[in-house]
């Protein structure tokens, strides 16, 4: 019973996503046209579920590169309508088209110099007469039982907001890039705006000894700098291998005398780099192909002098790995 009727809501629901799709036309293009073209702000308004929807999807389109706020027609009604400015295009939400709320804030809209883009239920409505387009989110019938609880069409009132949403973000090109920097805070962002440069130990936190530098004296630089790596530079101060504690670990297993030995020694030669202004989510890219915690930066590709490294550790803290 339970599942059964959970499937019956999956497919009253989908149909009527069907059914939407069929019905996109010219008229859905000239709203996207006119928000394009708008030289305001976006403001979407509706409500109960349908306030709810809408304000999922002004969010949405204000993420995706379109300036847009959700504006509550009761609240319109006592003041907040001066949110709304001359050049505004408003998205006005209700599937009957008869929500009183709505229909009360609909002349001052017009008067205020704003567009109107009608979304509702009923084509001969007073929200769908009173809009300059009307997009229609008709359903054949709800997926509760009871008719009552709005359910496929709030479904149908969300995918055509975000069809909306995305038709915009495709016109403007928008980019991952240009989605991160709204995202500042958000895993993505993070992986498209973090660079090297911006975690990396520079100064007198970077670990680095001569190539003839006896391994007593790397050891300490190794633990002290607490990054288990050092670089090894030649006498003109470039980067020529790196000593891991791994690479300690390994030389002790095998018996050999390190201490007085020099750090050219025991060290691998061809270390990996990068440059300070790649994305750190590139270097984590590079530590997994090369199964390898740390990178030493470098200021460009034909730099031979390291001005910083980059372990691990840091990525994780920067919620990049």
């Amino acid at each position: 019973m339970i599942l059964e009727e959970a499937k019956r809501v999956i497919r009253v629901e989908a149909e009527a996503l069907l059914n939407l799709e069929a019905s996109i036309d010219r008229t859905f293009e000239k709203a996207v046209e006119m928000i394009l073209n708008t030289t305001g702000r976006v403001v979407v308004t509706g409500m109960g579920k349908s306030g709810l929807i809408g304000q999922k999807i002004a969010s949405t389109m204000a993420s995706t590169g379109t300036p847009a706020f959700f504006l509550h027609p009761a609240e319109g009604i006592h003041g907040d309508l001066g949110m709304i400015m001359k050049g505004d295009v408003v998205i006005a939400i209700s599937n009957s088209g008869e929500t009183d709320e709505v229909v009360r804030i609909l002349p001052i809209i017009k008067r205020l110099g704003a567009t109107l883009i009608a979304m509702a239920g009923n084509p001969n409505s007073t929200l769908a007469k009173s809009g300059d387009i009307f997009l229609d989110i008709s359903v054949k019938e709800e997926a509760c039982p009871l008719g009552l609880a709005p359910t496929a069409s709030t479904t149908v009132t969300l995918a055509m907001g975000d069809a909306i949403a995305v038709a915009l973000l495709v016109s403007r090109g928008f980019k991952a890039e240009d989605f991160a920097m709204f995202h500042p805070g958000g895993a993505l962002g993070r992986r498209l705006l973090l660079k090297v440069e911006d975690i990396m130990h520079s100064g007198e936190g970077l670990p680095l000894v001569g190539s003839e530098t006896l391994m007593r004296e790397a050891l300490f630089t190794i633990t002290s700098k607490g990054l288990g790596i050092t670089g090894v530079t030649s006498e003109d101060g470039a980067l020529v291998g790196v000593i891991t504690d791994g690479d300690l670990r390994r030389a002790l297993g095998q018996g050999l005398d390190i201490i007085n030995l020099p750090a050219s020694a025991l060290m691998k030669k061809g270390p990996k780099r990068i440059r300070r202004d790649e994305l750190a989510a590139r270097a984590l890219q590079q530590m997994e192909q090369y199964s390898i915690t740390s990178l030493f930066v470098f200021s460009d590709d034909n730099a031979t002098a390291p001005v910083g490294v980059v372990h691990l550790h840091d990525l994780l803290k920067a919620g990049i790995a």
